[in-house]
């Protein structure tokens, strides 16, 4: 079988934690509505959802209370789907961060994989929408890992550079990560390296193994050439990310009324080049994610000397 028949790991950024219903009105606020998102989002052939939790009226939370009541509807609405957290954040403590993580023991969680100036530029405007620097040292890193590998989360390494991708290499050094990696070439964020399919393609040749190796890559295109770095994604062998985080806008323009539908344009991409969504059982096996079976309070209240042994 060639590498274009591979299975094809369909992500989706369901909320995120920046754009409002003002600009999007189909981002889901409540646990209810992100429950009817993952069951448009499988439906349509995603296998794992990238999670920013959010309060009821939208606001975003680091609170474990409002990843555990997110994560419980989904789980409650789709019998089975990849449950990436996202751990980024400007001014939220690691600890905090690692906290819903200890608490939840979702299947994957995002790590990025460098400090580095993060920012939105209007042209029109001419100038910059925000600016800020967004830390991720390598103690910051190295902390995320160890807790990530206590509890059994796999780590999805976002890159948005070149050197990030090199970043995983002292890391393997160390023994801290274990193969299959998971790693997501971020493009379309200023301060990143810029979104085009021969920049896509040097950053997959940097995978370590390269890109024809035992480790995974994929694309996490941003705003307005999401749908051409899919394209090149899916081309050169690797998985792809769409969702209302990253954009709202079909190819042809129009707004997207779900995340279904922009799952549902992924899954027609990666069949026109001849490759085919995985099944979330695929997705596992190629990104080496056991399923979990998290012990939450409610059964800790009620087994508790099951939950202590």
């Amino acid at each position: 079988m060639s590498r274009f028949e591979d299975p094809v790991v369909i992500t989706c950024s369901i909320s995120g934690a920046v754009a409002n219903r003002d600009q999007c009105p189909a981002i889901p606020y409540t646990p209810e509505e992100y429950a009817a998102e993952a069951r448009r989002i499988v439906d349509e052939g995603g296998t794992m959802i990238h999670v920013h939790a959010r309060t009821r009226e939208g606001i975003p939370s680091y609170e474990v209370e409002d990843f555990r009541a997110i994560t419980e509807a989904i789980r409650a609405e789709v019998d089975d789907v990849i449950v990436n957290y996202s751990t980024g954040a400007i001014g939220v403590p690691v600890d905090k961060r690692i906290e819903y993580l200890r608490e939840l023991s979702p299947d994957v969680a995002a790590l990025n994989m460098s400090s580095m100036n993060y920012a939105k530029y209007s042209r029109s405007r001419k100038e910059f929408v925000f600016k800020t620097v967004f830390e991720n040292s390598f103690d910051t890193i190295i902390e995320f890992l160890a807790a990530m590998n206590e509890l059994g989360i796999r780590p999805e390494h976002e890159c948005f550079d070149t050197g990030h991708v090199a970043n995983l290499d002292p890391l393997i050094d160390m023994g801290l990560l274990s193969e299959p990696l998971q790693i997501s070439c971020v493009m379309g964020v200023t301060g990143g390296i810029r979104p085009n399919a021969p920049n896509l393609a040097h950053m997959a040749g940097q995978v370590p193994g390269g890109s024809e190796g035992p480790n995974n890559w994929g694309v996490i295109g941003v705003s307005r050439k999401q749908w051409m770095l899919v394209a090149a994604a899916l081309t050169l062998g690797g998985n792809v990310r769409v969702g209302l985080e990253d954009n709202f806008y079909l190819p042809n323009g129009d707004m997207a009324r779900s995340n279904g539908d922009l799952i549902a344009k992924a899954r027609q991409m990666t069949e026109d080049v001849g490759r085919r969504p995985a099944t979330v059982a695929e997705a596992r096996e190629l990104l080496g994610v056991a399923r979990q079976e998290p012990v939450t309070r409610r059964e800790m209240l009620t087994h508790p000397i099951e939950a202590s042994e």
